[in-house]
């Protein structure tokens, strides 16, 4: 089934912006291509554009602090598998330990880079990055793989911490939601939160039905709404009944 998640405050909006930023960063640092790796330094200059927000680090160390606090008197309670509580433990411990390593403002190593910030700053401007702009990087992309790979992972590896937190924190999210199969009369759906605050909304839909599912919410309540894509890709709406699987997340 495709799956859809719909951030429901602007924290979780920021984790899942930089959760797909890690994605597509360790994708392409993977490859071998100079033009892939060049995709790979500029969405790690992504991560660090998002990351540089003062409070980002402090916001994380709450929430896995607070994660902690919840989970800790679980060891040694009937019914709940003990090895998987102490993964996650250790995995929280791990990550806030690192976490408290972290010196300065995130990303400032990059910034002090002078290299780096030539690239950074002519990357912005559409093909600006050509072999007559900047010789140095266009020399350095003409190294091995192998070389290029270790120097991204050097400029990446201070904000890993950051990564393995955001992974934690949208686990445990997921994780505290069931998918349940309800029906969008007419291609709508609507449901009273009861005052109940959720942190995401996750929507799966069979492949097959070619619809798109377009949620809002707020504090009283939460609409799905399904469209399809015409010959000219234009959102059109759907006037069916569609099922779909929905799982309400909060930490």
């Amino acid at each position: 089934m495709i799956l859809y998640e719909y951030p429901l405050n602007e924290r979780i909006r920021t984790l899942l912006r930089l959760e797909d930023l890690f994605d597509r960063f360790t994708f392409f640092l993977a490859q071998e291509d100079p033009r892939e790796h060049h995709v790979a330094l500029t969405t790690l200059f992504e991560i660090a554009e998002v990351t540089s927000r003062s409070e980002l680090k402090s916001d994380l160390m709450k929430e896995l602090e607070r994660q902690r606090q919840i989970l800790t008197p679980f060891r040694g309670s009937p019914g709940i598998k003990q090895d998987a509580l102490e993964i996650i433990l250790t995995q929280i411990e791990q990550t806030l330990a690192s976490l408290t390593q972290m010196q300065g403002k995130t990303g400032q190593h990059l910034a002090e880079n002078e290299w780096l910030a030539s690239i950074r700053s002519r990357s912005i401007i559409p093909g600006a990055t050509c072999r007559f702009d900047l010789p140095a990087y266009y020399a350095w992309q003409r190294r091995t793989a192998e070389e290029r790979q270790t120097d991204i992972i050097k400029w990446a590896m201070p904000l890993m911490p950051l990564r393995d937190a955001i992974v934690i924190i949208l686990r445990l999210a997921r994780e505290s939601g069931q998918f349940t199969q309800v029906i969008a009369l007419g291609g709508s759906y609507q449901k009273m939160l009861s005052g109940k605050i959720y942190q995401l909304m996750r929507v799966r839909v069979v492949p097959n039905l070619c619809v798109i599912p377009e949620a809002s919410a707020n504090k009283y309540m939460l609409w799905v709404r399904f469209t399809e894509q015409e010959g000219d890709l234009r959102p059109r709406t759907v006037e069916v009944d569609v099922p779909f699987q929905l799982s309400l997340c909060t930490l």
